[in-house]
């Protein structure tokens, strides 16, 4: 019995040497073999070769697995050289491929990353899709050492960006004032607050035409954009209050109450006698006056503060100084 299992025990130790000693072996043929087709791969990657040269690099990659996996399953020797031999090749002429493209397709290639940042494929699904399509022409005539057609389709490329990249401006700052706008359009506002809504528009108009003629310098009409969607809901407001007027609903009276409660209640936080026997004229200086000597106030706080800051820094050196006269004695 003791025999038996003394066999079993060794059996097993012989496997495990073996199989360690066959992962040895089989790394160290993986170190030789796949030395220089790694470095080609990472060049590849390097060159971005997975888009701009994707039949060589796939055809590369596929030579690699299956060197890989038929390291892992003992094939011949001879076919895993000539696999790891196919890959290097594939992958070495997709970086070259793909760096030449970088130069030749730099004006679509910048075309399409100002898109993507400006969130086309997301804003504009349709124009960015066909643009993709055209890239992808582009590059596949680019591979086959056609330049004459590999440029034509980069200016179509090319353009198709642009107005991906520009609708998706224009979706992300103007969508939701465009809504508001159609919004009023049937909510009849323009019949009740036309100077509102005719002011919203213009500043819509005035946003979309600095986005069509200089979409990079967006602050411009990004302001314009909010001031319009500012309007188109101050437009809505107002063409209720209108309605409600007309309407019986609220009094040219009560309207105007509820307009001073607002000016009442901030002058009593402010510790100000709200005073409304001649309008709201004396009340709105007052309010005026007050937050004016309270910026002052506040700026002199500040002004304050970093002098304080400034003695502190220079009696903190006086102290290293004293601290190294006395040269750590107590």
């Amino acid at each position: 019995m003791a025999s038996k299992t003394n066999f079993v025990i060794f059996t097993t130790f012989a496997v495990l040497v073996l199989g360690a000693g066959f992962a040895a072996a089989q790394d160290e043929l993986r170190k030789t073999f796949f030395k220089d087709v790694d470095i080609a791969l990472a060049a590849a990657d390097e060159a971005n070769a997975r888009l701009l040269a994707p039949r060589s690099y796939s055809a590369g990659v596929e030579d690699y697995e299956a060197a890989e996996v038929g390291l892992e399953r003992g094939r011949n020797i001879e076919y895993v050289r000539r696999k790891v031999s196919d890959a290097e090749e594939n992958l070495t002429t997709a970086a070259t491929a793909a760096r030449l493209a970088q130069t030749v397709l730099a004006q679509v290639m910048k075309s399409r990353q100002d898109a993507a940042n400006a969130k086309a494929p997301e804003l504009s699904r349709d124009v960015w899709d066909k643009a993709q399509r055209e890239f992808g022409n582009s590059i596949r005539y680019l591979e086959r050492g056609d330049l004459k057609n590999a440029k034509r389709k980069d200016i179509e490329a090319t353009s198709l960006y642009r107005d991906a990249e520009l609708i998706a401006i224009k979706a992300e700052y103007l969508s939701e004032t465009r809504q508001l706008l159609a919004d009023a359009d049937r909510a009849r506002v323009g019949r009740y607050a036309p100077l509102t809504l005719g002011f919203a528009q213009r500043l819509l108009a005035g946003a979309e035409r600095e986005l069509s003629e200089n979409r990079y310098d967006t602050d411009l009409p990004r302001s314009l954009a909010r001031q319009a969607n500012y309007q188109a809901k101050h437009a809505i407001y107002l063409s209720e209050v209108v309605r409600d007027v007309r309407d019986k609903n609220l009094t040219v009276e009560e309207l105007v109450l509820q307009w001073e409660d607002p000016l009442t209640k901030i002058a009593g936080v402010a510790d100000i006698a709200p005073s409304m026997s001649e309008g709201h004229d004396q009340i709105e200086q007052d309010l005026i006056t007050y937050i004016e000597n309270m910026q002052n106030e506040k700026q002199s706080l500040e002004q304050e503060v970093e002098a304080n800051i400034l003695r502190l820094a220079d009696m903190e050196d006086e102290i290293r100084a004293l601290d190294e006269r006395l040269g750590g004695a107590t």
